[in-house]
């Protein structure tokens, strides 16, 4: 029979049209660091940027969850219970228990 090769097509929105997709919307952000800053529109579809409050929505308790306090390095607050049960005490030091 006659065999005709039918190639991959670039209308739909299928494995054809993948290969014209070479323009970016979004590129980094420089607040979250994330793909999510749209050029045009210039803000971070993600965090919000650069407006002042970071962007969190209720309906997505897992998002929250991602970026909330606990999820990066805590330089500052990791430190603040054990220093809180000593009573923010600096600069002193622990008495020897051996006897001389």
């Amino acid at each position: 029979g006659l065999f005709v090769r039918r190639t991959m097509g670039k209308k739909g929105k299928g494995t054809g049209s993948f290969g014209s997709r070479r323009n970016k919307s979004h590129t980094l952000c420089r607040r979250c660091g994330k793909r999510s800053y749209h050029i045009q529109k210039s803000t971070c579809a993600a965090c919000g940027y650069p407006s002042a409050r970071t962007r969190k929505y209720n309906w997505s308790v897992k998002a929250i969850g991602r970026k909330t306090t606990g999820t990066g390095r805590m330089r500052y607050l990791k430190t603040l219970p054990r220093r809180f049960k000593n009573g923010f005490r600096e600069g002193t030091e622990a008495v020897s228990k051996k006897t001389a």
